[in-house]
């Protein structure tokens, strides 16, 4: 017996929660286009069962209404482009009511609008699309930097950014479980704060490693408009009294590229059946051209960025 795609995307989706997760404790070090796996996969042939597969005709929570939640607890750059570092902790809300599926993207939400009923008998492999709205805040240099020096340029606001996300999921690419995602996220904010563009890129692959655990590889591109650079990394006359640091004008590109790994698992070891999950995170990303440049980086912190996580969820 085969389940879908999406019957193995989503159950490892509740152990990957808090991967997806991970960027909002990197600022999207790493971002979630691949956003619902699967722990598992059985034999093709019917009566059949494989190594770490569940026994045909074995219940799921997956297939209706599910959520995951949880919490996990991050170490971080206190902004984009920092080398201070502070613990960070994040809810995590993951599932799939009334046919929309939703996950974490960085310190907001994405919805697929797509996400399909799970079926226990579909053989198909084709590609799986999804699509939908997405949201995040951004908080960088919204908080308290931990720098006396940033903090004297002058604290930001919060910017609320709102936009679209769709991918595609190729399923069986190395192996008959595994599968690879290629997505992008484009958001603009509505809240007055930068009042720029942010277009996010990114490829995840995925594989289960037992009916209980997966391992999960995202890579990222973050490309942002000049209004976004001259709000985060501009520093004018006045600022550069203030603060000491130089006057900076930013422009626009790519503003970083990261990857990210995460090891997640269910605590009984059948994540069919919900219960307990916890997960691992580690990452790193490079700031890039004037997102790297900026005194707020070049200056005060490090383009080179990394987190570190940890979690446990529930799903039911």
């Amino acid at each position: 017996m085969i389940r879908s795609n999406h019957h193995r995307l989503n159950a490892v989706l509740a152990l990957a929660a808090g991967a997806v997760c991970a960027p909002v404790w990197a600022e999207e070090a790493g971002d979630t286009a691949a956003n619902e796996t699967l722990a598992v996969s059985v034999q093709s042939e019917p009566g059949e069962r494989r190594a770490g597969g569940p026994p045909e005709g074995m219940k799921s929570v997956f297939d209706d209404n599910w959520i995951n939640v949880g919490i996990g607890m991050g170490l971080v750059p206190t902004y984009g482009g920092s080398d201070d570092y502070f613990l960070f902790p994040v809810p995590l809300v993951t599932g799939r009511l009334a046919g929309v599926g939703f996950r974490p993207a960085g310190a907001g939400m994405t919805f697929d609008v797509l996400s399909p009923q799970p079926t226990v008998l579909q053989r198909d492999k084709k590609p799986q699309f999804s699509i939908g709205p997405t949201f995040r805040f951004r908080v960088d240099r919204a908080v308290n930097p931990r720098d006396e020096v940033v903090e004297a340029a002058g604290l930001l606001d919060t910017a609320f950014e709102l936009g679209v996300a769709g991918g595609v999921t190729f399923p069986g690419v190395l192996n008959p479980n595994d599968s690879l995602t290629i997505g992008t996220a484009l958001r603009w904010d509505v809240a007055g704060a930068h009042g720029g563009r942010v277009i996010e890129p990114s490829v995840s692959y995925l594989t289960p490693l037992s009916l209980g655990i997966l391992v999960q590889w995202n890579a990222t591109m973050e490309v942002v408009d000049d209004a976004f650079a001259r709000y985060y990394f501009n520093v004018s006359p006045a600022q550069s009294a203030a603060s000491g640091l130089p006057v900076f004008n930013g422009s626009g590109g790519i503003n970083r590229i990261g990857t990210n790994a995460t090891v997640a698992v269910d605590l009984d070891g059948n994540a069919l059946n919900g219960g307990f999950n916890i997960f691992t995170v580690a990452g790193y990303s490079r700031m890039l051209n004037d997102g790297a440049r900026n005194p707020f980086t070049a200056v005060r912190g490090n383009p080179n960025q990394f987190l570190i996580g940890l979690g446990v969820g529930y799903t039911f």
